[in-house]
């Protein structure tokens, strides 16, 4: 059975586009494999033209758990040619602010225990999409072994911030959090999403990318914070008593 290397993804700013191009610059709702791989490429050093390194970290099967959705922000941005007066065209891009996700990725054992140590001291800053989006906290948790992507993001505890769980509701004992988890079969396939993110270049000259299948599904954690035994009429009696 393969391992499972889990990383917080968390950071005032993130932006993990898919389709953008030219002067609209979309994010998805989620961190996506091609953003995430590049984040792991960098940390072992390897450049934008090695597509060897980056089949093999393309070859991992990913997944990532939403804990923390965060709000959508809109910037505009101009700037100028270097050579002429005349302004560039403007551009409008989007960003996600205050989101937590859980990602992980699923491969041998030896390669993910390799990526974690290479993410504690990484070769290139990682970055949350793009270079504009530092990570807020340190990104690898934790290597898993002997298990399964989906039995990990399912069990791992509640990663959003403490103001996000008291913000939420805690009367409840739970929460449900959804998952987009990378279809490990043709049975999951056919159930999936198809999106063209599984990177196959990252030259700048032909950056290339195919298609892969993303199982969307969603999971029950327990709310670190539910206050199950609150009796909202108990002052009544405190009140009568003193009376």
């Amino acid at each position: 059975m393969s391992s499972v290397l889990t990383l917080l993804l968390a950071g005032p700013l993130q932006s993990w586009g898919s389709s953008a191009r030219f002067a609209r610059r979309t994010t998805e709702n989620a961190p996506t494999k091609s953003g995430v791989v590049g984040l792991l490429a960098a940390a072992q050093g390897i450049h934008r033209d090695d597509e060897e390194g980056l089949a093999r970290l393309a070859s991992l099967r990913f997944g990532v758990r939403i804990d923390q959705p965060g709000t959508r922000l809109r910037d505009f941005q101009t700037a100028h040619h270097a050579d002429t007066d005349e302004p560039a065209p403007v551009s409008e891009r989007f960003y996600l602010c205050d989101a937590v996700f859980l990602a992980a990725v699923e491969g041998p054992h030896e390669q993910l225990t390799e990526l974690h140590t290479a993410l504690c001291r990484p070769e290139f800053l990682p970055y949350l999409g793009r270079r504009s989006c530092p990570p807020a906290e340190r990104i690898p948790r934790e290597v898993h072994a002997d298990t399964r992507l989906e039995d990990v993001l399912r069990s791992t505890p509640w990663l959003a911030s403490s103001w996000h769980r008291e913000r939420t509701w805690s009367r409840q004992e739970s929460v449900d959090l959804a998952i987009l988890v990378e279809s490990a079969g043709k049975e999951q396939a056919a159930k999936g999403d198809t999106v063209r993110d599984q990177p196959l270049s990252y030259d700048p000259r032909h950056r290339r990318y195919a298609l892969r299948t993303v199982h969307a599904t969603s999971t029950t954690i327990p709310h670190p914070q539910a206050k199950t035994d609150h009796d909202p009429v108990s002052h009544l009696g405190e009140a009568l008593g003193e009376a």
